[in-house]
């Protein structure tokens, strides 16, 4: 019963995580972006280290300012790189982007006393000592941007399956800004909690695991949540059986799930449904 209260909050906000990236890793995935999320951590990380330099407290607001608005700049960008004939891949961007972020955050951290710490935890998380506030925050927060997602379904749904659906390319940018805009803002609360690896493999593997025998986007939807959920919720039981770092914990498990699947899959030959 102690175990479980000190895992309470971990498991709840692992489960937030799961729900949320498993549904924008499905567009992601359809998209064909697959690294932009660590790209986009990776710019919020050098937000948080140039407010760190300008004095700014850990975990202030004027920190937190300064994370999400980096983000949302180099999202601006991102969306509006997006040209009717796409002569250089928006992948090639991600990578640029996110060689950039991490150049220039390790040239920041010799600045910042504890900067190496800062960049370690980037990647790691921390997802262990989360507590119920955070949970609550994260819970109003991604159930607005889950609100805002479903008045907006169908043109987001739309632009996945096909990049230059819209009336216009004016059009198709502007719903794009504001789809990578709430994706930016998921990533920047989760980073700080998770970590870029653990963001990475729920955002991708869930939703590349069910992807591999169905097409049809409700069952996507739903087998992308019950493998995220099972996969951390475990991940976290073994990390703090075993005294293992539950970040790669959970990393490792859903990564081997994926790959393991993916030789099911090839070795049966299954045929994939169609939406």
């Amino acid at each position: 019963m102690e175990t479980l209260i000190f895992l309470g909050p971990p498991i709840a906000i692992s489960i937030l995580l799961s729900v949320i990236l498993g549904y924008f890793g499905n567009h992601i995935l359809s998209r064909g972006i697959i690294f932009i999320d660590i790209a986009v951590a990776q710019i919020a990380a050098l937000g948080t280290m140039i407010g760190l330099l300008l004095g700014f407290a850990e975990e202030s607001f004027g920190l937190q300012f300064a994370s999400y608005g980096f983000t949302i700049v180099i999202i601006g960008v991102f969306a509006f790189t997006k040209f009717a004939n796409q002569k250089i891949p928006q992948e090639a961007y991600v990578g640029i982007i996110y060689c950039i972020g991490l150049g220039m955050a390790l040239l920041l951290a010799e600045r910042i006393v504890g900067g190496s710490n800062f960049i370690s935890k980037t990647i790691t998380g921390n997802i262990l000592w989360t507590t119920w506030t955070d949970v609550l925050f994260s819970f109003l927060l991604f159930s607005a941007i889950g609100l805002l997602h479903f008045f907006f379904q169908k043109p987001f749904r739309a632009i996945s399956k096909d990049p230059n659906h819209g009336d216009s390319l004016k059009q198709t940018r502007l719903y794009d800004m504001l789809f990578y805009m709430t994706f930016g803002i998921v990533i920047v609360k989760a980073v700080p909690v998770g970590g870029v690896f653990l963001i990475f493999i729920l955002l991708i593997a869930p939703a590349a695991s069910i992807t591999l025998f169905t097409q049809n986007w409700r069952k996507r939807l739903i087998g992308s949540w019950i493998i995220g959920i099972a996969g951390s919720v475990l991940g976290i039981f073994l990390s703090y059986s075993l005294n293992i770092s539950n970040g790669p914990a959970i990393v490792c498990l859903l990564g081997i799930l994926a790959i393991a699947l993916t030789l099911f899959v090839i070795v049966k030959k299954s045929p994939v449904e169609k939406a």
